[in-house]
């Protein structure tokens, strides 16, 4: 028996096999869709799991549902006071419908590309260019509402469009740096003046504060020297009190006294000191004149 026709056929059966069972069994993931197409005809988008299509009649077009991004390069625009820019932006989109996204365009990241950059300068064109530099945010979204408008159609959703880049032209660039450095020289003068000025408030408060506490400080002392005298003339009139003539009269003596020895040949003598000093005389002449008549009496 010949076994050689046998395993050339075994052979060949198996390498059909092995060929043809792949292109039979797909496996679609939950973020695929399978659009199949047989003999032509759209049967519709298959998935997530097994799918068995029948070999050389049906063929599968994988369609990715996860939100994925454009990159747009550089696209130079004139805005609306005849200045020339150039920006690059990312587009963030995602399929919402399989079979649209196949059906309806052929090539969706070049048909995107020249959309977004048509899109771009007709919004660009109906923008001053401050405002190109200021309002990313609304130039984001107008360019998300416009592109979306468009790619309804081929069941594709763009869920966002960022603004990279904007480059003016050379002389904004100039113009936009000497009034940076203006506005910076600016804004530290007037942080140096605010400091001067919060630096002469706080002086002069304290200043202030120190001339209240001064004044304080004087009306206190002023007291306590007041205090002091009116205490120091109270024990001087208490000593006063205890005091008897003899003894006043034997200090307005000794204040004669020094009075006497002083070189100056004025003086002011108080009332209290004159009638103090007939006091004294009246006292003397009483003393002397009885002891001269006890001395002529007879013991």
């Amino acid at each position: 028996m010949n076994w050689v026709p046998l395993a050339i056929g075994v052979g060949i059966l198996v390498l059909l096999v092995l060929v043809i069972v792949p292109q039979m069994i797909k496996i679609v993931r939950e973020y695929q869709r399978l659009m199949v197409f047989r003999l032509g005809r759209a049967l519709g988008a298959k998935g997530p799991g097994l799918v068995i299509l029948i070999p050389f009649v049906d063929r599968g077009v994988w369609v990715d549902l996860r939100e994925l991004y454009l990159e747009i390069p550089h696209q130079t625009a004139i805005t609306e006071d005849n200045a020339t820019i150039s920006i690059d932006f990312i587009v963030f989109y995602r399929v919402i419908d399989a079979a649209m996204s196949v059906i309806e365009v052929g090539n969706f990241a070049g048909a995107a590309q020249n959309i977004a950059a048509t899109t771009l300068r007709s919004v660009v064109g109906d923008m001053a260019l401050d405002e190109v530099l200021a309002k990313r945010e609304v130039m984001n979204e107008v360019l998300r509402t416009k592109l979306d408008e468009v790619t309804e159609r081929w069941g594709v959703k763009v869920t966002n469009v960022e603004i990279r880049e904007v480059i003016p032209p050379p002389q904004v660039l100039d113009a936009m740096t000497r009034q940076m450095s203006a506005e910076r020289t600016r804004r530290a003068v007037v942080t140096e003046a605010e400091g001067a000025k919060q630096a002469a408030i706080t002086v002069a408060e304290g200043n202030k504060q120190s001339a209240i506490l001064n004044a304080e400080g004087d009306r206190q002392a002023a007291i306590l020297r007041a205090e002091g005298f009116a205490l120091a003339l109270t024990k001087i009139y208490e000593s006063a009190q205890s005091v008897d003539g003899k003894t006043m009269s034997l200090q307005y003596l000794e204040a004669l006294k020094q009075i006497g020895q002083s070189p100056s040949t004025k003086f002011v003598i108080p009332m209290e000191l004159t009638r103090l000093l007939a006091g004294i005389t009246g006292f003397a002449e009483r003393s002397f004149g009885d002891g001269a008549s006890g001395g002529s009496t007879p013991a």
